[in-house]
């Protein structure tokens, strides 16, 4: 039985998990469209290492004052991969993941000499989910419903630089809270489930619900650590979805 001190301890990560999904199903369908598939990874990454060197840099920043570096590095990123897109095409998807791997040694090499570098790098990846507060959920929130109602009622931002600067702030808000390897598979295993599918919203949503579900039950069944459990969720699921998928056509 569900008792109400386990639900005020894994509520806020069961929230958080979905409003991600909600977020990023539709996100990723859009990236799998435009073929720029680690592009989600690329500005995860910058965003975090906007985290990383302001904490480097200032002893005792503003609580807001990582949020805004962050998301500043994560739209400036979107900006230089839209212009990329416009100017190179063909090179953006390799300039994409140079970007990424640029990022992620920056951030190793800042964090070299922390005493507890191993620890934020660790965290950085596969996030702290299960330590989500409800005050995260009350933060993070509003930016996701302006995500949503952007992208569903404002049509005309999903394409061009309104595209990057949404996925910029979606990704954003993500990784600080679960880290870049479950908002990787949060954007592509659900919308590489149903990307064949006309009208493939609803069950990239269900496709996305069922594995953060699964996933943080099994990461608390097993004590094991969340990020990676929730991915593993995603794979297998999106493997399900597909098969179920194919054998209905």
């Amino acid at each position: 039985m569900i008792s109400n001190e386990m639900i005020y301890v894994i509520g806020p990560a069961f929230l958080i998990c979905s409003m991600i999904v909600l977020t990023h199903v539709p996100l990723g369908i859009e990236v799998l469209k435009r073929g720029i598939i680690f592009i989600d990874l690329a500005i995860a990454q910058v965003a975090g290492l906007g985290l990383i060197a302001t904490n480097f840099f200032f002893i005792e920043p503003h609580p807001l004052l990582p949020q805004l570096v962050a998301l500043t590095c994560a739209i400036l990123a979107g900006l230089l991969f839209h212009k990329v897109e416009i100017k190179i095409p063909k090179q953006q998807e390799a300039i994409i993941g140079v970007t990424f791997i640029f990022a992620a040694s920056i951030a190793i090499l800042l964090l070299a000499n922390h005493p507890s570098g191993g620890e934020e790098i660790r965290h950085l990846l596969s996030g702290q989910i299960l330590f989500v507060t409800w005050l995260d959920v009350a933060k993070h929130t509003p930016i996701y419903i302006l995500i949503l109602a952007v992208w569903f009622f404002k049509k005309k931002y999903r394409n061009n630089i309104g595209f990057y600067l949404l996925f910029a702030l979606a990704v954003t808000s993500s990784v600080q809270l679960v880290g870049i390897y479950v908002v990787f598979a949060s954007l592509i295993l659900p919308a590489l489930a149903v990307i064949n599918i006309s009208n493939p919203y609803k069950l990239g949503w269900l496709c996305g619900i069922i594995s953060v579900i699964a996933g943080i039950f099994l990461a608390i069944l097993f004590d094991a650590p969340a990020g990676p459990v929730i991915v593993t969720s995603y794979v297998l699921t999106t493997i399900i979805f597909l098969i179920a998928t194919k054998t209905n056509r």
